[in-house]
């Protein structure tokens, strides 16, 4: 799977943060502004660009920047090594987004996490499996991450919805230190806006075997680069440290978007960090 956000994306979005004009970066980078914006708009490297320079002046790790522009895609990752683990990834016309099943092995009790565009192929692994539908955890409610959720509801009505939104019924909210136990699995949450303001993080723990952690991270991150700050800038890429990265090297990130990847991967690789 390749990163959801190419070179151009990254300079885009760390131009945006940094609050640098394309005129600024362009010149500092060694091409022209027209070049630029073909650049941010097709991840295509026409020529030569000076990222040592331009890397600092957006915020940016010029090492990690280089990376990626070189090609770096984190090491494959098989959620089937977390035995009751399944990510989905549907489409809908150009976009495509990530959501995820998780279960407990002995009591066959399931969660999901965002709904995707389209909910069935959940719903097909939970009869394939002879699961029950206990949990759907939602990670900010932008539409990609909750078009299916009626899908879901209709199918499974007594499935709990958890939420980070103010918006949402009091029994659907998040609350403080709230622990979710799913069979063996031990659930918890940590609030990470910036990228919207009801972003949350969801942390899964206990798996049998000793697997590391799997935290279910929405849009707040992605492979090689994050979220975009519509909220804050500051507070998404603040959140990101606080939250995740400071999460167990070997956790598991699942994120909404492109492929999944590890907190060691992302603290080494990941130019905006």
């Amino acid at each position: 799977m390749n990163l959801e956000d190419h070179i151009g994306d990254i300079i885009r979005k760390a131009r945006a943060m940094s609050n640098i004009t394309p005129a600024a970066a362009a010149s500092i980078a060694g091409i022209t502004e027209a070049e630029l914006s073909r650049l941010e708009k097709s991840g295509v490297i026409e020529k030569k660009i000076n990222f040592g320079a331009l890397a600092p002046l957006i915020g940016l790790n010029a090492g990690k920047l280089e990376r990626i522009a070189g090609g770096w895609l984190p090491k494959p990752v098989d959620p089937a090594n977390w035995r009751e683990l399944r990510m989905f990834t549907t489409a809908s016309d150009d976009a495509t987004v990530n959501n995820y099943l998780v279960w407990d092995e002995v009591q066959r009790d399931a969660a999901v996490f965002d709904s995707g565009f389209n909910a069935q192929p959940v719903l097909d692994v939970i009869v394939k499996e002879g699961l029950v539908l206990r949990h759907i955890f939602i990670t900010h409610s932008h539409y990609d991450h909750v078009q299916a959720l009626p899908q879901l509801r209709e199918a499974w009505p007594k499935a709990r919805v958890h939420s980070g939104s103010k918006n949402a019924p009091v029994e659907q909210r998040n609350k403080t230190s709230e622990i979710t136990h799913l069979g063996g699995l031990r659930i918890t949450h940590r609030d990470t806006p910036g990228h919207a303001e009801d972003g949350v993080t969801y942390i899964i723990g206990n798996w049998q075997e000793d697997s590391p952690h799997v935290a279910v991270v929405g849009d707040t991150i992605f492979s090689g680069s994050m979220g975009t700050g519509n909220q804050s800038w500051e507070l998404a890429r603040q959140k990101v440290w606080d939250e995740i990265l400071t999460l167990p090297a070997t956790t598991l990130i699942c994120p909404g978007h492109g492929p999944l990847m590890t907190v060691a991967e992302e603290k080494e690789n990941n130019p905006f960090f």
